[in-house]
């Protein structure tokens, strides 16, 4: 949101936080389901991050992670990834096909598939509470898997964000069984989708005020 006053990204930011703890209760109840077992929730911790250090939120560039990516179109366009440290991956792989709890084989189709299907559930808990709270038509591509050192991964991203905007939001997830489950998920709306996500939500006068100031002030310039 380059052209966005601090009062409007203040807000924008609020709304993206109470999508994440939203987004974040729903995939709990789902991800209990699925493994059969009761997870607690830790609150999620939404930052916004520059190109620069997006990077480096998992800590370091060169630890390996499994990410789940996908599109979305209509009411809003973007793309959303889901990360997940290596060892949380194979816990979920332990509770859903029955592996040996210290499996650390390399992932196969069926593992591979087994957690594209979590992590599809996950992000979907995020775009719903996105569609709920503006009423917006979203729809999401089938999503996309791969497994790769984090800062490989991450650049993909940081190049769309390039086109867009200066900030990514970043929504730090984790549940609790007997392990700690620890993800991120980035949302990168493109060109436009935040607006129309504050309009949804009867916030565009402060837009029109925000776009009657920047005119203003660019014929003073």
């Amino acid at each position: 949101m380059k052209y966005l006053t601090n009062k409007v990204n203040s807000i924008y930011f609020d709304v993206l936080k109470e999508v994440g703890n939203i987004g974040t209760g729903s995939a709990t109840t789902s991800m209990s389901v699925i493994l059969n077992t009761k997870l607690s929730m830790h609150m999620p911790d939404a930052r916004l991050i520059s190109i620069q250090d997006l990077n480096t939120i998992i800590g370091s560039e060169e630890e390996e992670v499994v990410a789940i990516y996908l599109q979305i179109h209509n009411g809003i366009d973007g793309s959303l990834m889901f990360l997940l440290k290596k060892n949380a991956a194979y816990f979920l792989l332990n509770r859903l096909l029955g592996k040996k709890p210290n499996y650390e084989k390399s992932f196969d189709e069926m593992d591979l598939s087994a957690i594209k299907e979590v992590g599809n559930i996950i992000v979907n808990s995020y775009l719903t509470a996105i569609s709920t709270m503006t009423n917006l038509i979203i729809s999401p591509s089938l999503p996309y898997i791969s497994v790769d050192m984090a800062g490989a991964i991450l650049s993909i991203p940081a190049i769309q964000m390039a086109q867009y905007g200066d900030n990514a939001l970043v929504i730090e997830t984790s549940f609790e069984d007997k392990a700690l489950l620890e993800g991120y998920l980035i949302f990168l709306p493109e060109f436009d989708s935040d607006i129309k996500i504050l309009q949804a939500l009867g916030m565009g006068n402060l837009i029109t005020e925000n776009k009657q100031s920047e005119e203003q002030f660019l014929k003073l310039a």
